[in-house]
């Protein structure tokens, strides 16, 4: 377990998974992501999918698995309304940064939408080299791709 900001960064657990999504809108707003939120990554790849839960409950998570040639990929990253612009999100990633790289990755990755900017200015905040890949989620689906070497030391960042 890490601790950040008073707010312990642990593995999410099946009951943390079901509370992020009864929350969903604090989370992600209007846009409705539930179907990217997968309990098989929960379950398969518990070490890197974590939660900062506080006395009020889940403050954020990143939701993320490693691959076998060495990518530490980041499927989802959130934090609540109530949280943004604390530095956790920041924190979440170097998290899962830590828990990949004892997994073995040497490098991690990321996708959004190209009209997600926020997420995009996020990344390259913390220096991601971005690539705009056609038909990256499908015909039509633009989608910007994020990736860079561990490791990811946010204060430099």
């Amino acid at each position: 377990m890490i601790i950040t900001m008073g707010i312990p960064i642990s593995p999410a657990q099946v009951g943390d998974f079901h509370q992020i999504l009864a929350d969903h809108p604090r989370y992600w707003g209007e846009r409705d992501l539930r179907s990217l939120h997968l309990l098989a990554l929960v379950q398969e790849f518990g070490s890197t999918c974590l939660v900062a839960r506080s006395e009020d409950g889940i403050r954020g998570y990143v939701f993320g698995f490693v691959t076998p040639d060495g990518t530490g990929y980041v499927h989802l990253i959130a934090t609540r309304d109530d949280a943004r612009g604390t530095g956790l999100g920041r924190r979440l990633y170097t998290a899962f940064a830590e828990a990949a790289g004892r997994h073995g990755a040497r490098r991690l990755k990321a996708i959004t939408s190209i009209g997600n900017t926020g997420s995009i200015a996020f990344h390259r905040s913390l220096g991601f080299d971005t690539k705009t890949v056609d038909d990256y989620d499908g015909r039509g689906r633009t989608m910007a791709v994020f990736h860079r070497d561990l490791p990811l030391d946010v204060s430099r960042s």
